[in-house]
């Protein structure tokens, strides 16, 4: 790829190309000090082009990437998540992301722009605003985020509600208490026509179910059921990992069911025939095989026991200690 196809300038070309090649620390820091000098310069300078910005910024994150402090150009990504162009904002949100510290004061002035791209009519737009609140989003910017993120769940591109769910997830892990009231919005979202967005709510509902498990009970029929749409290939062929249906969304599933089984026989009861059917069809001889049949055998430890499946589980068990394969 030539630099003029790749938008790079020589200076920048040449930077990565010096660290790529230097023979120490001591020498990358160098190299690095002299950009920090380059980039101070720079950046204040008036007439400065959003494309010639963009790509200071990248230089910026090669400073902080290798351990140098380049505080003096935060302002420059904030100014230019403003850009109307989109791949500029992604840089200017990406930098951001990357570079504030939690607690930066920077942070907060970004609340505006997120907000404004929220509720743009390019979609593109919105994903980039909700990607970067995964990565920005601090406990006090819930309560000025969330009503503009709750609304984007009915939003008609699934790559939207896909995030959303994400930056729900997020919100949670900052403040649960933020977020515990929403059961009955990801009971919907569980079911959404599109599969990427069900796998993307089961982070949330994982979480939400690892504190209430009661309040989610009903829901067993729903997660017995997916879990059998998956192992039987009913999901389109993207989600195939190795030839292995959806497997990091088999995991979530198995260990969701495990919450609502534990002490419970009457939902334990409606999961028996779905463990057994993932036990058998993930014994594949293949590493992300070995995982499911794992998740399972913890799975069917913790519901209200069943004598058929606690032999299969054994017999797992048993295969694993006897494997020559160390995973």
């Amino acid at each position: 790829m030539s630099m003029m196809s790749a938008h790079l300038s020589k200076d920048f070309f040449d930077l990565v190309k010096a660290i790529g090649e230097s023979k120490s620390k001591q020498q990358e820091d160098r190299i690095i000090l002299d950009e920090v000098a380059v980039l101070k310069k720079k950046l204040p300078e008036a007439g400065v082009t959003k494309k010639k910005l963009k790509e200071f910024l990248v230089r910026l994150v090669y400073v902080e990437m290798l351990g140098h402090d380049a505080s003096f150009g935060y302002i420059k990504a904030i100014e230019l998540a403003a850009s109307k162009n989109l791949v500029q904002k992604k840089v200017g949100y990406l930098c951001s992301g990357l570079c504030l510290s939690p607690d930066h004061e920077f942070r907060f002035m970004l609340v505006n722009q997120l907000q404004q791209d929220m509720i743009s009519a390019n979609y593109l737009e919105v994903s980039a605003a909700l990607a970067a609140t995964v990565r920005l989003a601090t406990s006090d910017m819930i309560p000025p985020l969330l009503a503009h993120v709750l609304k984007l769940l009915s939003h008609d591109r699934e790559l939207v509600r896909k995030k959303v769910c994400m930056v729900l997830h997020r919100f949670h892990q900052l403040d649960a208490s933020a977020v515990n009231h929403l059961g009955s919005e990801m009971r919907r979202t569980l079911c959404d026509k599109d599969p990427s967005v069900m796998a993307a709510s089961l982070c949330l509902l994982h979480a939400l179910i690892e504190s209430e498990p009661a309040k989610f009970k009903e829901l067993v029929p729903s997660f017995v059921s997916i879990l059998k749409q998956i192992v039987e290939h009913r999901l389109p062929r993207d989600f195939d990992y190795h030839r292995m249906p959806a497997p990091w969304a088999q995991l979530r599933l198995l260990r969701i069911l495990a919450l609502l089984g534990r002490a419970d026989q009457a939902a334990s009861e409606g999961m028996y025939e779905v463990l057994g059917d993932v036990m058998r069809r993930a014994d594949t001889g293949i590493n992300v095989g070995y995982a499911i049949v794992y998740e399972c055998v913890r799975t069917v430890t913790t519901i209200y026991p069943n004598a058929t499946l606690l032999d299969e589980a054994a017999r797992a068990i048993a295969r694993f200690l006897g494997s020559e394969n160390h995973n």
